[in-house]
């Protein structure tokens, strides 16, 4: 991705922004689903970052396959613009996956994002790979707090409009915000994002990326301790 500013950046997923389909477009039967996280080491540009994708069995979660990237930081912090951030190194994670992909599941915002074009729906669009949106806070719109249990949900408004679901995926915990990336319509988001959950609040696709990339994250650092030993 070439160097870019930050108003170019917001030109960008406004122009992109149309191509996302928000039909759904994944197989009738899914196979294999994909988890991408990332991870940080360091501040600013001068850190490094760690891009973690793995492929799971749908609904036995087998792990088949699995791909790190890692590189500089190329982009600084900016609230909605953290695709120009992670982007880069998670396509790099993706092609140095094997196996095929039915489903993607992005830790971030899918259109639930001020120019309707968040991290999964900018993976989706750049990929064509059906993709959802997972995030662990609100980047915008306002809602009502769902149930107390498993599977209570409300919508997620921005701007009058319905952009995506506040979920709660395990009984008593803070609720996620999904929201459909690319080729999964609102109403299957939500949906296929509780079929994925277990024992835990997130999703086993991004669950187990954020465990990929964690583990990483921590040869890093004791890699640096050797380094100055």
């Amino acid at each position: 991705m070439e160097p870019i500013s930050t108003e170019q950046a917001r030109t960008l997923q406004r122009e992109l922004a149309r191509e996302v389909l928000l039909d759904d477009a994944f197989p009738g039967r899914i196979e294999t689903v994909c988890g991408l996280d990332c991870s940080y080491s360091g501040r600013g540009r001068r850190g490094r970052m760690i891009a973690g994708a793995v492929v799971l069995r749908f609904r036995t979660w087998e792990r088949i396959d699995s791909s790190v990237a890692e590189g500089e930081i190329p982009f600084p912090y900016v609230p909605g613009l953290l695709s120009f951030r992670e982007l880069p190194l998670l396509l790099e994670a993706l092609e140095g996956l094997k196996e095929p992909v039915d489903l993607a599941f992005v830790d971030g915002a899918g259109i639930a994002h001020p120019r309707r074009f968040g991290l999964a729906s900018h993976l989706g669009v750049v990929t064509g790979l059906p993709s959802i949106g997972v995030a662990k806070s609100r980047l915008c719109g306002v809602y009502d707090e769902p149930g107390p249990e498993r599977g209570a949900s409300s919508p997620l408004l921005e701007g009058g409009e319905t952009v995506g679901t506040v979920l709660r995926t395990r009984d008593g915990v803070r609720p996620l915000f999904i929201s459909p990336g690319h080729k999964v319509s609102l109403a299957s988001a939500p949906r296929l994002v509780l079929a994925c959950c277990g024992r835990y609040r997130l999703p086993e696709p991004t669950r187990r990326a954020h465990e990929l990339v964690t583990a990483r994250r921590a040869v890093w650092k004791e890699d640096d301790r050797d380094a100055t030993s």
